[in-house]
């Protein structure tokens, strides 16, 4: 069905880097979701009404609920699908993301009332609801049409990864466990009849897996809308394209910028010979460039660090400073390595160290110890030391 559905109402479909189909996808599984949705919604709050569970009403009105979440998720498919404006020259894809932070709003928000609700059943000593076949009938439907719409979301939530429609299919699934937990307590109920109100501990239960899950998504979401570390596997590929060129020798200072899926940005440094021909090296910085858009989607900017990569003395001198870094810390690292010497008493070295998040020793610290270590492999080295934060995560 599902492929079915993508092949009917979303043109060159494999072509998910495009945003005009990332948006096609989007607007298909917003009006799947409303049209099940609407349909449970209608018939749970009338089987809930016929009976007079809290637990089936309540599940009624979460499917409500999900289908303003697929309201909110369409609207933001197509706000983040705005081209970029003089107010926001990177465009406004991280709607998207704004948009899987206010479904997850929404299912917290479901959570607390059904919370709510059950507590106050059972407080309250109500009596248990009364079921009959056709509201156990129409609860096993409704499980069957949830946990398709979560393979559904799912599906083409990771195939066009949109943190909005992930956020749906857990969802989704969340409905699917609630509504089954109430299929349970309603054939229990049908035959037996029990000293407590089973509908109400399992709505409390069921609640609790709600408002779990959504605290789940909002952590997800907010992390993309704050500025996460961009993945391991995306920083690789960018540093094994860059490498990939000759002329260049080393990378740091690699920096990931997110303005929503398809929209990201890249800055690098890159250290090359001293001694290159300037001109060629431009061009190849300029391929560079344009492969790491055609491979990754990535706009990326190079910036170019010469260095001089034949001095033996130079060499020798970083080997000793990269053996104090790897003493004091194994993730620091260094680069723009420079060596300056004054006069025979006084060398300088001249360098960036690059400190992980990880790293609890003070920049002033760090600089006391390197330049006490250093002076014992050369009495002569002092370091002139610029600090730089990690912003790969790595």
């Amino acid at each position: 069905m599902t492929a079915l559905l993508v092949r009917l109402f979303v043109k060159n479909r494999d072509n998910v880097k495009d945003n005009l189909v990332r948006a096609a996808y989007g607007n298909l599984g917003s009006f799947v979701g409303i049209f099940c949705n609407l349909l449970l919604c209608v018939l749970k709050i009338t089987v809930g009404y016929i009976t007079g569970s809290i637990s089936i009403t309540a599940d009624g009105l979460n499917n409500l609920s999900d289908m303003g979440s697929s309201v909110v998720t369409m609207i933001g498919f197509k706000l983040s699908n705005k081209p970029a404006d003089s107010d926001h020259p990177f465009g406004h894809g991280r709607m998207e993301y704004m948009s899987a932070f206010i479904v997850s709003v929404l299912i917290l928000l479901v959570g607390f009332e059904l919370m709510k609700s059950s507590v106050s059943a059972l407080w309250n000593n109500s009596p248990s609801p009364t079921y009959s076949i056709a509201s156990i009938v129409i609860l096993a439907v409704s499980v069957i049409i949830k946990f398709w719409l979560f393979l559904f979301n799912r599906k083409i939530g990771k195939k066009i990864e949109s943190d909005s429609l992930i956020a749906t299919a857990q969802d989704s699934l969340n409905d699917m466990v609630a509504t089954v937990v109430i299929l349970i307590a309603a054939v229990i109920s049908y035959f037996a009849t029990l000293p407590f109100n089973l509908d109400a501990i399992l709505g409390i239960a069921v609640a609790i897996f709600i408002l779990i899950s959504g605290i789940s998504i909002a952590k997800a979401t907010l992390d993309n809308i704050l500025g996460k570390a961009p993945e391991k596997q995306l920083i690789e590929e960018i540093k094994n394209i860059v490498l990939s060129f000759d002329e260049f020798v080393g990378i740091h200072d690699l920096i990931v910028h997110d303005y929503g899926p398809g929209r990201q940005f890249a800055s690098v440094h890159v250290e090359v010979p001293q001694d290159i021909d300037i001109v060629k090296c431009h061009e190849q910085i300029d391929i560079c460039e344009k492969l790491v858009n055609e491979r990754l989607n990535i706009q990326l900017v190079i910036h170019m660090d010469p260095i001089d990569v034949d001095n033996q003395s130079i060499a020798a001198a970083k080997t000793d400073l990269c053996n104090i870094l790897n003493d004091i810390d194994p993730k620091l690292s260094l680069h723009d390595f420079r060596m300056t010497p004054e006069c025979d008493q006084l060398t300088n070295l001249i360098f960036d160290v690059v400190v992980p998040s990880s790293c609890k020793i003070g920049h002033d610290e760090l600089n006391r110890q390197i330049n006490e270590q250093a002076k014992q492999y050369n009495p002569t080295y002092r370091c002139v030391i610029t600090f730089d934060n990690d912003f790969t995560g790595i």
